[in-house]
């Protein structure tokens, strides 16, 4: 059994290539921007190569397992021909939640580095640590806070963007029934 993990600082720990496979997962979550889905992206790495990549897509595809990392995961999944995923690194732009911890724990992933924390859902230590659970068979390096920023910033744009879209449907719709009374009157 693999000894538990801890997740040590993103400034200490990050190298160039944690960068980069970074800037990939933030590529694919502005696809899930660009469909109206919560701005979240994640790379599966092998051997330094992205192999198979996804983005947030529940609503889309009305389907609550659809996360970003799962997406990832099937399709590195079938590339590889195999349900374990050894020697392979997952890079998300939002720290993973329960559902999406566990699967990454049962695809035997080496690694996982996260960028924004998830104070509400994260399950790599901002709600709790999965990871760190003794009692289950195989743990996985963690390395959070990567490009943690501009993760972040990423979901606040596109949180403001939407409470902006409800303000104006609001707005509109105030109008048109103030306009409905007008022409009853």
């Amino acid at each position: 059994m693999d000894a538990p993990c801890t997740v040590p600082s993103a400034s200490s720990a990050a190298g160039e290539a944690d960068l980069l496979h970074m800037r990939a997962a933030l590529e694919q979550a502005r696809h899930a921007w660009a469909l109206g889905e919560v701005p979240v992206g994640a790379v599966v790495v092998k051997d330094g190569v992205v192999i198979a990549t996804g983005f947030n897509q529940p609503i889309g595809k009305h389907d609550p397992t659809a996360h970003a990392e799962i997406m990832a995961l099937r399709r590195a999944a079938e590339i590889l021909g195999n349900y374990r995923l050894p020697g392979c690194e997952l890079y998300v732009t939002l720290e993973p939640c329960v559902m999406c911890s566990g699967a990454m724990m049962h695809a035997r992933l080496a690694r996982v580095v996260f960028g924004a924390a998830d104070p509400k859902t994260g399950a790599c230590g901002s709600v709790l640590n999965l990871f760190e659970q003794d009692q289950l068979n195989h743990h996985t390096a963690l390395l959070g806070g990567v490009m943690a920023e501009e993760c972040g910033q990423l979901l606040k744009d596109f949180f403001a963007m939407r409470r902006e879209q409800l303000k104006q449907q609001r707005l509109q719709a105030a109008a048109g029934e103030g306009s409905q009374e007008n022409g009853a009157a």
